[in-house]
């Protein structure tokens, strides 16, 4: 029996990258629960506020065509490094551990590199049906986008 996967109705949620910036959220929700005030006000609000944008951007891009789609990937891209810089900043003003930093920017990473991948996927001319009437690039680097949940999100959206 083959299984059949479900889809929803917005195809953001259908996103790796788009549930890992949820899950960032949430883990740095867990982070300022446990802070002061103060550092709260400074620090940790303005950086809750860039992980939101990552997951904003991802879902808002979505509703647009390819190469505005791709803006808007980009900008969530902006949005991780922001909480790079929010995370280099709790560490030096002793707000997160040895431990929490490492956790921060590992998850930083692998959205920067998910977001990429998109990028690079969409930004891919997707017209090879007819493999005689095109000569493939053998120096353009393919990349798997499986691994990031896009396989086949590109081609099932109506741009």
């Amino acid at each position: 029996m083959e299984e059949q996967r479900v889809s929803s109705f917005f195809r953001f949620e259908d996103l790796r990258v788009y549930h890992k910036s949820l899950e960032y959220y949430n883990w740095l929700m867990n982070q300022v629960d446990t802070a002061n005030d103060f550092a709260k006000r400074v620090l940790l609000m303005p950086m809750l506020d860039s992980a939101a944008k990552i997951s904003l951007n991802i879902a808002e891009g979505t509703s647009y065509h390819k190469s505005q789609f791709v803006n808007y990937l980009k900008f969530a891209k902006t949005a991780v490094r922001e909480c790079v810089v929010f995370t280099t900043l709790a560490e030096q003003n002793g707000l997160f551990t040895e431990e929490q930093v490492t956790t921060s920017k590992t998850t930083l990473i692998e959205m920067t590199k998910m977001l990429g991948a998109m990028v690079v996927s969409l930004q891919k001319p997707h017209n090879r049906k007819n493999s005689e009437d095109s000569t493939e690039d053998i120096s353009t680097p393919q990349t798997d986008n499986s691994d990031y949940g896009l396989s086949d999100f590109s081609s099932e959206l109506n741009y």
